[in-house]
């Protein structure tokens, strides 16, 4: 207990723990929030939880994603029960105050959630082999699927207008016409790209706002390392990072999840020629997520692949945006990493339609 500072033993003090806390940890994994490990004690059992600071500068109302967090986990725990026994490695498990609240704020401002800690699962990184790619289209597709009754309707749009692609384009000109860096001269290229693209981009959230495709429960950020596997990499157990939850279309997420997988390279590497759209995963995962999305509309069918384009593109236009705009957004590791993830995300794209017969 020595090692274990009195801030921290009062923040853990407020959670319905079990148990008296033995140790913590840090990690320094992930970006965004601060994370922390515990381990109770109550008797001869042992407990784990995790706990994090919440980064209340990416996110301004925590108290409404954890609302968001806390409707989709408890819906799907439902779901799970009437299908399995043991439950614990297959959704995460907000722990609440002992108030009964889902955050708590320390003395100094900072805001706290816990959850209970999964363990016996593993992660993995990046795609690397279809059956990889088919487990991720699985997984997404589960989670789709449990929450495909719950109306999106009832969570809280945490962040406005998130993959809206006129909004984004609208950022893009005004971020152009200010020009602040001066940077602009030397992307017309990618510009011209985005601009001449502008209306198929905006296929999705133009049918999304004109209500032609269902508002549903979406997770926005469906890349690989964030479901947890089980140990002989086998199953697809739970879907983590749930701090994006809001409504959307569920192309969304179909089309993050074909972005971050189907590609052959990292979304900056600089030598565009090894940037290519992987039709083998791409096929893996659309097999892995029709297997269990059965849910799904007609509009939202006939959408899918162009998901991947679209997410793709609203992705490149935010790194574009935020290059010219002098890199106030994306942490950056070099001068150029904001246009060289534009510009990968161009030739991804490029790639994609290349290969637009070879897939369905």
């Amino acid at each position: 207990m020595s090692d274990i500072s009195d801030q921290m033993l009062s923040v853990l003090a407020h959670f319905r723990l079990q148990g008296s806390v033995k140790s913590v940890s840090q990690t320094k994994v992930g970006h965004v929030n601060q994370t922390y490990f515990s381990e109770c004690v109550d008797g001869e059992r042992t407990y784990r939880f995790t706990h994090q600071r919440i980064n209340t500068k990416a996110f301004k109302n925590p108290g409404q994603m954890m609302e968001n967090i806390y409707r989709v986990t408890t819906h799907i725990q439902n779901k799970l029960r009437l299908e399995y026994e043991d439950i614990s490695q297959r959704c995460l498990e907000v722990i609440p105050t002992i108030d009964g609240l889902l955050i708590h704020e320390d003395r100094e401002g900072g805001v706290w959630r816990t959850y209970r800690y999964i363990d016996h699962v593993k992660t993995i990184e990046t795609v690397t082999r279809a059956e990889e790619a088919f487990l991720l289209g699985e997984s997404v597709g589960t989670f789709q699927t449990q929450l495909s009754d719950l109306s999106g309707a009832s969570l809280h749009v945490t962040i406005k207008d998130f993959h809206d692609m006129r909004v984004r384009y609208a950022q893009l000109e005004e971020a152009v016409r200010m020009n602040r860096v001066g940077r602009v001269a030397s992307v017309s290229k990618e510009l011209e790209f985005f601009y001449s693209n502008k209306e198929r981009g905006c296929i999705i959230s133009d049918l999304l706002n004109a209500g032609r495709l269902p508002l549903r429960a979406t997770h926005n950020d469906t890349k690989i390392s964030n479901v947890l596997f089980s140990e002989d990499e086998k199953e697809g157990l739970c879907i983590i990072d749930l701090d994006t939850v809001m409504p959307g279309t569920i192309l969304f997420d179909t089309g993050d999840m074909i972005r971050s997988a189907a590609t052959s390279a990292a979304e900056d590497e600089r030598d565009l020629s090894l940037v290519r759209f992987n039709t083998e995963f791409y096929s893996a995962l659309l097999d892995g997520y029709q297997s269990k999305a059965h849910f799904l509309t007609k509009d939202e069918q006939s959408l899918l692949k162009e998901s991947g384009r679209a997410i793709t593109q609203i992705m490149g236009i935010r790194f574009l945006t935020d290059y010219i705009s002098g890199d106030v957004y994306y942490r950056i590791d070099r001068p150029n990493h904001n246009i060289d993830r534009s510009r990968n995300q161009i030739a991804l794209i490029k790639d994609m339609d290349c290969k637009w017969d070879e897939v369905d």
